[in-house]
Order: C-alpha cells, then sequence, then structure tokens
C-alpha cells in the first residue's frame, strides 16, 4: 500500500498488520490518519490471502485519540463537515473488514482510539493499558458512531458512566464492561496477539466469516449504528457552540496546550 504517512501496513503469510506509526505524537489519530487507516481497511480486504489483521500502535500507547483538526478537516483539506465525517467512515471501514481484526491494546488508549478499538473483532490489552473517553470535557459530544457502539458492547448505564465523567479506566474495567475480551501480562501483548492471529488465520474461512457476518448482524438489530449519520454536523456545531468552545479551552489550558 502507497501512499501512507501515519501508519504502517504489512503482511506476514495469512496475517496483516496495521500499526499506528507516529510513536513521537502517541499515533494521534489526525483527519490523514483516519483517512489512511479507512483506506488500508479497503486495501486489506483486497488481499484474499490475508485471514486476520492486528490493529496497534507503535511505541509506548496504541493512541492519544483524535487531534483537534482532525474534527475540522481544516489541516487536511477537508471541509468542516467532511473532517467531521471521517472518524465514522474510518470506524466503519475497520468494523466491515473481511479479515478478522485484532486490536492490541497498551499504553494509552484515548477517545477515538478506543472506538478504533471496539471496531475491530478480538480485543486485547495488556495489563497495564489505560482508557479514557475526554470528549463531553473538551465540550463535544462523542461521534464516530460511538454511542451507539457503546450502548451496543458495554450497554447504556456503562456508556453514560464512561462518556459523562470523562475518567480513566484501566485494563480489567474494560474487560469486565466487555469492551475488551482480553487482558494480558504486560510484555505479552505481541505474542499473544501474534498467536490469535495466527490461529485465526488456520481456521475455516468459510466458518469465521459465517459467524462474524451472523454476529454483526444480531449486534446491528439490537443498536443500530446507522442512526449516527449526523454525528458529523453535531460535532461542527459543538466546535462553534460558545459553551462548547470554553470547556474545549479549559480542557486544553489546564493541561499546557
Amino acid at each position: 500500500m502507497e501512499g501512507v504517512e501515519t501508519i504502517r501496513v504489512e503482511i506476514d503469510g495469512p496475517v496483516g498488520h496495521l500499526t499506528l506509526a507516529r510513536p513521537e505524537k502517541l499515533n494521534p489519530l489526525s483527519a490523514r490518519c483516519l483517512d489512511e487507516l479507512a483506506r488500508a481497511a479497503a486495501w486489506f480486504d483486497g488481499q484474499p490471502e490475508v485471514r486476520s489483521v492486528i490493529v496497534r500502535g507503535e511505541g509506548r500507547a496504541f493512541s492519544a485519540g483524535a487531534d483537534l483538526e482532525a474534527f475540522t478537516g481544516a489541516v487536511a483539506g477537508w471541509s468542516p463537515r467532511e473532517g467531521a465525517e471521517l472518524g465514522r467512515r474510518m470506524v466503519i471501514a475497520i468494523e466491515g473488514m473481511r479479515a478478522t481484526t485484532i486490536s492490541a491494546v497498551h499504553g494509552h488508549c484515548v477517545g477515538g482510539a478506543v472506538l478504533l478499538a471496539a471496531a475491530c473483532d478480538l480485543r486485547i490489552a495488556d495489563a497495564e493499558a489505560r482508557f479514557s473517553i475526554p470528549e463531553v470535557d473538551l465540550g463535544i459530544p462523542l461521534a464516530w458512531s460511538g454511542i451507539p457502539r457503546l450502548v451496543r458492547e458495554i450497554g447504556p448505564a456503562a456508556t453514560k458512566d464512561l462518556v459523562l465523567t470523562c475518567r480513566p479506566f484501566g485494563a480489567a474495567e474494560a474487560q469486565a464492561a466487555g469492551l475488551i475480551t482480553r487482558v494480558v501480562a504486560v510484555g505479552d501483548l505481541e505474542r499473544e496477539a501474534e498467536e490469535l492471529a495466527r490461529a485465526m488465520a488456520q481456521r475455516s474461512e468459510y466458518a469465521v466469516t459465517a459467524v462474524l457476518e451472523a454476529v454483526d448482524a444480531c449486534a446491528e438489530e439490537m443498536v443500530a449504528t446507522g442512526r449516527s449519520a449526523s454525528d458529523a454536523d453535531q460535532l461542527v456545531f459543538a466546535l462553534r457552540d460558545p459553551g462548547s468552545q470554553e470547556a474545549r479551552q479549559r480542557y486544553l489550558s489546564e493541561r499546557g496546550r
């Protein structure tokens, strides 16, 4: 795959690797990165030999979440609404991949990165992984089809708790809630993800595909993510709302940004 700057795409036999590759910035989900992730999902779909794909972050973290420019698209050349829509497009593309996707989470997994991890079929994290969803503190609603996806995965009460309080939570709580399917010891994440990916690649492609399609269809009937098409409009409005702007400035100033 050519023309990518923020991610690394590799194939090792039946296993693909999709790596967020800006470790010096803790792998932020910029507008360009969101677009490249969606393009990578389509590229992997065109590689019939790839049966499973590991999604990970390089360096100290899975991802520090979205850059503010990822909301507006101003830097990347998209219109404000196009930029706001990139995250939803990315999550849908990752969720719809033909190969079995496995998110391997370590370090910080923040905001939109939680949704990237949740869009994968299987999700593992090391015991020291830390999660947070700070959007409300930033004065914006959780977009990118995040609300229906989290309600579907962890339920309405837990979604309200984690999204409204913006509090950090660990791997054990993420597993108990159903956001993460497996927690492994620190240092074992790469090996566990690789072993899981190769085990999935050895199973009947027809059987695996049938199960994934059936589960996804049932989940969509339970809580449809299609209703999140207006997420981009809500996000653009929040960026212009005076109260939301004040909250965002307060959040950033408290963190020296």
